[in-house]
């Protein structure tokens, strides 16, 4: 059973990275298990598309890969700044006032250990009928 691993993204996430981080520091290094667990009881705006990117690597990892689901261990979890809308906001005196909208790039890796291969069934000799011996 060979350690094999799996990526998933989530790009242009219209959070702050600064916030996803927070979010993503309390999962990083755990089981998908536990992370999801955790992810499901925090009151924090990315714990729902975090854990919604947990599950994919998971079903990812397990129907594409072949891994064992019990055995999924989140490797690396890195949070990065997206793209920066810049926007206008009115102010006093007919002025405007620029203001950012950011984004954030998720990149998690998933490994875990593959599925034991099935053993092909042993195939029967060749049956003598009864009316040959």
């Amino acid at each position: 059973m060979a350690e094999k691993t799996t990526l998933a993204k989530l790009t242009g996430l219209r959070l702050a990275p600064r916030k996803v981080s927070l979010v993503a520091g309390l999962v990083r290094g755990r089981t998908v298990a536990d992370a999801l667990v955790i992810l499901e009881h925090t009151p924090k705006r990315a714990a729902k598309p975090l854990a919604k990117l947990i599950s994919s690597a998971k079903a990812n990892a397990v129907s594409t890969h072949g891994m064992q689901e019990k055995d999924l261990l989140i490797t690396t979890l890195s949070v990065t700044a997206g793209e920066r809308l810049k926007r206008y906001r009115p102010a006093a005196h007919g002025r405007a006032l620029p203001f950012v909208k950011a984004s954030s790039n998720i990149r998690l890796v998933v490994s875990g250990t593959e599925k034991p291969k099935k053993k092909p069934a042993d195939r029967p000799t060749k049956l003598v009928s009864k009316e040959a011996k």
